[in-house]
């Protein structure tokens, strides 16, 4: 019974995770390296993670600056980040590859804020899911005698318990995520 409770709150943790770095990747008001750090750029044939190519940093709040570590990589690197559909335009100096982040406009924030919601919505189906087969498995441990009837209740209660609390953190991340994008 442990086990899967366990296992059920370890699956849930990655399901927040997995949020919060599809959160990373928004684009509110501000630069953020988390923006560009999993672009895919064709390096020599080979389709790479920019952040294993260039150092990402933010000189300030609305510049990434991008250094890759070989001269040859620079134009592979501005034509992935055109590509990607961020809507950035990187500008080439020969040393460092520069992104300014324009302020958004109320529309696109807005547009943000459902995205934000989708993917929120998204992570919540997910715990149900995990919830689910947790149930399922404390139920298939009741029907093998290894559990009575009242702990295979004691456990879909805390299976419940354990359910209500992350739908709460994932709606906790998207308010944070949501004051974010419309804070101008």
């Amino acid at each position: 019974m442990q086990s899967v409770l366990k296992d059920c709150e370890k699956k849930m943790d990655k399901a927040i995770l997995s949020l919060e770095k599809e959160f990373s990747r928004l684009r509110t008001g501000r630069a953020s390296t988390g923006l560009v750090e999993d672009v895919l750029v064709d390096y020599y044939g080979t389709l790479t993670p920019l952040n294993q190519i260039a150092s990402v940093s933010i000189p300030d709040s609305r510049t990434i600056s991008i250094q890759p570590w070989d001269r040859n990589a620079f134009s592979s690197v501005e034509k992935a980040i055109m590509k990607s559909d961020l809507g950035l335009n990187p500008v080439n100096d020969g040393k460092v590859i520069r992104i300014n982040i324009p302020p958004l406009t109320e529309e696109r924030r807005k547009d943000l804020v459902k995205l934000a919601k989708k993917y929120a919505e998204d992570a919540k189906i997910a715990i149900r899911n995990i919830r689910r087969d947790a149930n399922d498995a404390i139920k298939k441990m009741k029907n093998n005698k290894d559990l009575s009837e009242d702990e295979m209740h004691k456990g879909q209660d805390e299976v419940q318990k354990v359910t209500d609390s992350y739908v709460e953190k994932a709606d906790h991340v998207l308010e944070l995520k949501e004051k974010e994008i419309m804070e101008i």
